[in-house]
């Protein structure tokens, strides 16, 4: 058994493989120094946070001979795959000696390679992706820099940010999209955009790099940075060289094409991790996901499939996760984006609720995103922004969207509950009631999105907040009508279709319920003030 590469998927093939077969010659080739190490922590070793770079190190091939019995050949590069004589031919980086090498099975977990643009000047430019990678900036830190630019605002690149910042550096994020972090919809966005420029960090958003300078960037606007350290992370493709020269059938993304036992168009070679099209669980198709814990799943099915086990690697989410100083940011299934574009009927649900029982100590904010199929309630994602909890309640939404629940059944989810961790209702439980709600016909809403145009066609919108609260800030044109006094205002509104808002919706839920029972025909302004004022920017 021949694999090529490590780290995740590589290695626990590998593992997993001399577990099942106990007598087998298993060969790991890996291009790079390290063959084992925890590349999620890079960021977060420049950072300092990490200080030990030994901790990023898991294994060696000291220990992993040692332990499991393989044979790993760091620092050699596999060049070709020859299917007919079921051989590799490989080269020693160090000794620039060529070999052949036979196998009977092949298993390919090259990886994927940081994009770096054709630009003037790019040599300059760093990128992490490898333990070579975070020496080589740790260096460039450690000579004196003062200001970085990260150019992309993905998860790499805002973890990067704020390790930088940590570091003192004064750090921009150029991002050619007109958010960072492609995965939220943009309503979601906008805190993120607020945590990174209130921690210092400046955003330059639809602008891109046009050229690397000594000491500075310039962007595609004309405009110059300051810039020390320059750091890509614009993000990566796949390594798919190996497979394309060898005939290998590539899928619609440019990965390698594997069936659900992750074999190639040649059954006797195996594929995994970020070079491999997944099976996308909400659309159907392919995708590539490239993540840590979909890598480490596949190395060990495949090496089940070698050892002649039945296997199926099912559809991916792509939940994720990450920190952004004080924030943190989750996603799980797909976005509002990709469902308009791939027209999808979905159905959005935005809540504002606390980390905990509001009334103990310590309770953080947040901000929920639901998406489901109106037709049949099945869940089609969800993102999250903000403190404590996050990760569990979109861990929760991503286990219900693989076991199948659909989001009206979310209210039936017995949750741990005490006030310093949750609440009575849970968030998660409080999406449920609201999907309940809609697709019983309880309640209609409507989208900060689609408000301008039913406002255009003549709806009358009503804020139902306080006095106060209206005069800190409203929608422009709205009436202000608190809940409490709906009743005795009802003859003052002016007929035809009432769009009502609060805060974050739920006052907003109780005067729409009221409305909608005295005989008028209104919607409730999904998410309330907070969620349209995060998408009008």
């Amino acid at each position: 058994m021949i694999v090529v590469g490590g780290v995740a998927g590589g290695m626990s093939a590998a593992t997993r493989l001399r577990r099942l077969l106990p007598d087998a010659e298993i060969v790991v080739f890996e291009r790079g120094e390290h063959v084992s190490y925890a590349n999620c922590g890079l960021p977060y070793h420049v950072g300092g946070v990490i200080g030990d770079r030994e901790a990023l190190l898991l294994q060696t091939p000291q220990s992993l001979r040692a332990r499991f019995d393989l044979d790993v050949r760091v620092r050699t590069e596999v060049l070709a795959i020859d299917r007919k004589s079921r051989s590799v031919r490989v080269r020693e980086l160090d000794s620039g000696r060529e070999y052949e090498e036979p196998y009977d099975r092949l298993v390919l977990s090259p990886g994927a390679a940081p994009i770096v643009p054709d630009l003037p000047g790019v040599d300059r430019a760093l990128v992490l992706r490898t333990v070579a990678d975070a020496d080589r900036m740790v260096e460039a830190l450690h000579a004196g820099a003062r200001t970085a630019v990260v150019v992309g605002g993905g998860f790499i690149g805002l973890e990067a940010a704020e390790n930088l910042s940590h570091r003192g550096l004064a750090v921009t994020v150029v991002e050619l999209g007109t958010q960072v972090l492609a995965p939220l919809d943009p309503e979601m966005a906008a805190a993120v955009h607020a945590g990174l420029r209130r921690h210092g960090v400046g955003l330059r958003l639809g602008a891109g790099l046009a050229k690397v300078l000594p000491d500075a960037v310039e962007l595609t606007d004309g405009s110059l940075l300051d810039a020390d350290v320059v750091l890509l992370a614009i993000g990566v493709r796949p390594e798919t060289g190996l497979a394309h020269d060898a005939g290998l059938a590539l899928g619609p993304h440019g990965g390698i094409l594997v069936d659900e036992a992750m074999r190639t168009s040649d059954p006797r070679i195996h594929a995994v991790g970020d070079a491999v099209e997944k099976t996308d669980f909400v659309a159907g198709g392919t995708a590539l996901i490239p993540l840590a814990n979909t890598a480490n799943r596949q190395g060990r099915l495949v090496a089940d499939a070698v050892a002649g086990r039945p296997v199926t690697l099912g559809g991916r989410l792509g939940t994720a996760i990450v920190q952004v100083f004080d924030l943190t940011v989750a996603v799980t299934g797909a976005n509002e984006k990709r469902l308009r574009a791939t027209g999808r009927d979905h159905r959005a649900i935005h809540t504002h609720p606390a980390s905990h029982a509001g009334y103990y100590p310590g309770a953080e904010p947040m901000s929920l995103k639901l998406l489901y199929d109106p037709a049949d309630g099945t869940i089609l994602g969800a993102q999250a922004v903000g403190g404590t909890g996050v990760d569990k309640r979109i861990d929760v939404i991503a286990t219900a969207m693989r076991a199948g629940l659909t989001a009206d059944t979310l209210a039936d989810l017995e949750l741990a509950y005490a006030p310093a961790y949750g609440s009575a209702k849970d968030p998660v439980n409080m999406l449920g009631y609201i999907a309940e709600n809609q697709l019983s016909g309880t309640e209609r809403s409507i989208q900060w999105h689609e408000l301008a145009e039913a406002v255009a066609a003549g709806a009358t919108l009503v804020d139902v907040r306080t006095p106060a609260e209206h005069a800190a800030g409203h929608i422009p044109g709205s009436l202000n009508v608190p809940v409490d006094d709906l009743r005795a205002r009802l003859g003052t509104l002016p007929g035809g279709e009432l769009i009502v808002y609060c805060q974050v919706g739920q006052r907003g839920h109780t005067a729409a319920a009221l409305l909608s029972g005295l005989g008028r025909s209104v919607r409730n302004l999904d998410g309330g003030y907070r969620t349209w004022t995060a998408g009008m920017g």
